[in-house]
């Protein structure tokens, strides 16, 4: 079962992304902030990270550097998430290390498509 790293600070974002993908036989793990998914990221060994760009303390475009930084962890692919889509964003996303980008609201099956396609 692969284990997904769910950054988001939204409880409701993050309850209903991570219910939906449970119910597909991801095991979900959690990170409210930037710091924190760093610290999650080395200690659970994720095979994927959903990451919010929009965080508290480190945003998600600083904690998507950080991660692809380490050796340890670079290889673990990154999706961003963003509600505030404008032009040029999936560009900075990619710029900052991120392997793909979804808008929200969450379309789950097209996340879902892209979150296999990374796996």
């Amino acid at each position: 079962m692969p284990r997904i790293l769910l950054v988001e600070d939204n409880e409701l974002n993050r309850d209903m992304l991570s219910r939906r993908l449970a119910r597909r036989g991801y095991e979900v793990v959690m990170a409210v902030d930037g710091l924190q998914a760093l610290d999650m990221a080395a200690s659970t060994g994720p095979a994927l990270v959903l990451m919010d760009m929009s965080l508290p303390l480190m945003d998600g475009w600083e904690t998507t550097r950080r991660l692809k930084a380490d050796p340890a962890l670079h290889a673990i692919p990154v999706i961003a998430l963003t509600a505030h889509a404008m032009e040029g964003d999936r560009e900075r996303a990619l710029a900052a290390g991120c392997d793909d980008f979804d808008t929200k609201p969450i379309e789950f099956e097209r996340l879902l498509g892209k979150i296999e396609g990374l796996l």
